[in-house]
């Protein structure tokens, strides 16, 4: 079997700015040069698990007390500790599905871009010859997009966890971050209502399939509504629509357990919209999620296996790209 590069550990690879352990350690051991060895396909930090024999996954996985056999293995552990915490956040989280781009930035604040059409029409007419072309405008915005820093601390001993296998110890692991990327979730829901004036219902009280289609209709030809954002009691209203029983729908719902609207829009069902609230979008154009540094652990503490008290953070922030990209539907709560 192909050997794995004996690299020198420690926890200033934690510390390069604008990077992270895994790129410092693809730096010292680049995967190109595995290429058509039976560690093709492995990134630089699972070699490195593999030369220490550490399996984190599967019936057989070790201890955490693996983990901290050396001191060059035990500078592993965070990158664990961060890896199983991401996988929580892309089970878990639903905002995959309602963003239009991810950026990653290495900087304490962020400004996005603006997007004006000098004709009102957005089209891209015929141009005479001698005659200007129509401008689109694309400056930065006045305002930075509010960065949240979310977390959890870690607390527990390491003389009483150290025994048990690392695949129970992932579990608990993406939990722990399940919780933090449903906040997010919250985060991304407060941006699309910011500044939308709501449509309201044509009856009280209720949602009637013309509110959708009224709802479809506030779309201009530039967008089109392909994602609908709604709490679990708004979901049972939809559902409870006599247009909702039609055969496709009810095949993709009882096969997949997706939720596909009669008019194309897949359904997002969450807490994080009030009861009386169905936000509406075109996922292509509505929304940019911005981060910074991906999730980050305590590898100080996490390396000397102190667990107590280590942190678990994730920042992240929203900011909308095209406004009209969203509507929202809102409940009346008299009728007129």
């Amino acid at each position: 079997m192909s050997l794995t590069k004996s690299i020198t550990l420690d926890k200033s690879m934690y510390q390069v700015g604008g990077s992270s352990f895994t790129r410092e350690l693809e730096r010292l051991d680049p995967s190109a040069d595995y290429a058509g060895t039976e560690l093709a396909g492995l990134d630089a930090y699972q070699r490195q698990l593999k030369r220490f024999d550490i399996h984190v996954s599967g019936p057989q996985s070790d201890s955490i007390q693996k983990f901290f056999s050396t001191s060059d293995s035990s500078c592993l552990f965070p990158e664990y500790v961060s890896r199983a915490v991401a996988q929580g956040m892309n089970d878990a989280q639903l905002i995959d599905e309602i963003i239009a781009v991810r950026t990653d930035i290495n900087a304490p604040d962020y400004r996005s871009i603006v997007v004006d059409f000098a004709s009102a029409s957005q089209t891209a007419p015929v141009v005479a010859e001698g005659s200007a072309i129509p401008e689109t405008t694309i400056s930065l915005k006045e305002d930075l997009v509010t960065l949240q820093k979310r977390g959890r601390l870690l607390s527990a001993s390491y003389e009483a966890v150290k025994f048990q296998r690392l695949d129970l110890f992932t579990v608990a692991l993406r939990q722990i971050d399940a919780y933090i990327a449903r906040a997010q979730l919250g985060d991304a829901v407060t941006e699309l209502l910011a500044d939308v004036t709501p449509i309201d219902t044509a009856t009280a009280s209720t949602v009637a399939y013309s509110d959708l289609i009224n709802l479809w209709s506030q779309f201009d030809s530039a967008y089109e509504m392909n994602t609908l954002i709604a709490s679990p009691a708004m979901v049972q209203k939809l559902l409870s629509l006599t247009e909702m029983q039609d055969a496709a729908a009810g095949l993709a719902f009882h096969g997949t357990g997706k939720l596909i609207t009669p008019l194309g829009a897949k359904i997002i069902k969450t807490s994080c919209v009030a009861d009386d609230k169905l936000i509406a979008l075109d996922k292509r154009f509505a929304l940019e999620m911005v981060t910074a540094g991906g999730v980050q652990v305590d590898y100080d503490k996490l390396i000397n296996t102190q667990l107590e008290r280590a942190a678990v953070t994730s920042i992240a922030g929203f900011g909308k790209i095209f406004p009209d990209a969203v509507k929202v539907l809102k409940i009346k709560t008299t009728q007129s």
